[in-house]
């Protein structure tokens, strides 16, 4: 396997590109949006590794799960955000350097674990379950809608859903979305709902969880975005034209 990996740093975030969406010459919203929230959960032990090569799609984001912005609980494990390698970077090995970077980052810092958020049917914007169970990731928690909780335990121990991450039911009729900034394609995805609602003059309210406390008491599974429509909880995916049109149709 080629390639070096490299870090996200205080010092180097503001030069280095984030390869979710790679922009040379245009600044992207989402793009600086993310710079930002980075720079404050960097602090807080956040990891960000990437294929130091130019517009390379190739990274993982983990965090201690006490400063982890989901709805999920658990002493010392380390929570995956995300694990991405795509296009002709795939079939390289650099999934499974970055995984057992991740992993071993976790043993030497006496960490009981490391964990994720999954589905019986795995969905387009959480990271592939099947890869992590290769690694022994196991379900170790679940909500009614089919989200799951996987973990791979050193010590036995296992993490949970919050309690209220089980709830799944709100009050409002309208559509409601939770997003956060950790994605950068969510920018884009809040306008494209704003302006679906607004020319469809359907009633939406937009909910930004801005700190840790807001995040981890949310009433649904949650990895950075989440959506409710009747008072029911929907999906964690992003939303295009086509999934909106289906949803409130209902």
């Amino acid at each position: 396997m080629e390639g070096r990996f490299i870090n996200l740093t205080e010092e180097n975030l503001a030069d280095e590109h984030l390869c979710c969406i790679i922009r040379s010459k245009v600044v992207h919203p989402g793009v600086e949006a993310k710079r930002q929230w980075l720079a404050q959960r960097l602090k807080e032990g956040h990891v960000f590794r990437k294929l130091d090569e130019a517009k390379a799609t190739v990274f993982i984001e983990y965090a201690p799960l006490e400063t982890a912005w989901v709805p999920v609980i658990g002493e010392n494990y380390d929570y995956l955000y995300c694990l991405w390698v795509t296009g002709a970077h795939r079939g390289k090995g650099y999934g499974r350097a970055l995984m057992e970077y991740c992993l071993a980052d976790a043993r030497k810092r006496g960490r009981s674990g490391v964990c994720m958020l999954g589905a019986s049917k795995q969905k387009s914007w959480l990271s592939d379950q099947a890869f992590a169970k290769g690694f022994g990731f196991e379900v170790v928690d679940t909500t009614a809608s089919g989200y799951e909780l996987l973990a791979l335990s050193f010590d036995g121990t296992a993490p949970s859903f919050a309690p209220n991450a089980k709830r799944e039911r709100i009050e409002g009729e309208e559509l409601i979305v939770y997003y956060d900034m950790q994605c950068p394609y969510v920018a884009r995805s809040v306008e494209r709902v704003e302006a679906y609602c607004r020319e469809n003059g359907l009633p939406v309210s937009l909910i930004q969880v801005d700190s840790l406390q807001k995040a981890k008491e949310l009433p649904c599974a949650f990895n950075n975005w989440a959506v409710f429509y009747k008072g029911v909880f929907q999906t964690v995916n992003l939303l295009d034209t086509a999934q909106l049109q289906r949803m409130c149709r209902r």
